[in-house]
């Protein structure tokens, strides 16, 4: 009878970051869409709670203004690689 192998998966620890909107004492708004740009991908895709380091009220109100952002050709839906 073979031997199994025990493989240990690790875990990838990420630092905790600060929630840039409390910090500096703003809300997130559609026309500053610079700062949203720092909350998504380079595919365009927006960053989950855990990587952004936002509150839950303050991610729900950036993806509503990425999406208004989006609706009014701000910033991208998405960008395709070349």
């Amino acid at each position: 009878m073979a031997k199994k192998k025990i493989i240990k998966k690790r875990r990838i620890v990420q630092e905790v970051l600060e929630d840039y909107y409390a910090k500096n004492n703003k809300k997130p708004d559609f026309m500053d869409y610079e700062t949203l740009l720092r909350f998504t991908s380079d595919r365009g895709k927006i960053h989950p709670k855990s990587r952004s380091g936002l509150s839950a009220k303050n991610q729900r109100r950036l993806s509503t203004e990425i999406k208004r952002a989006r609706f009014l050709a701000l910033i991208p839906f998405l960008v395709r690689p070349e």
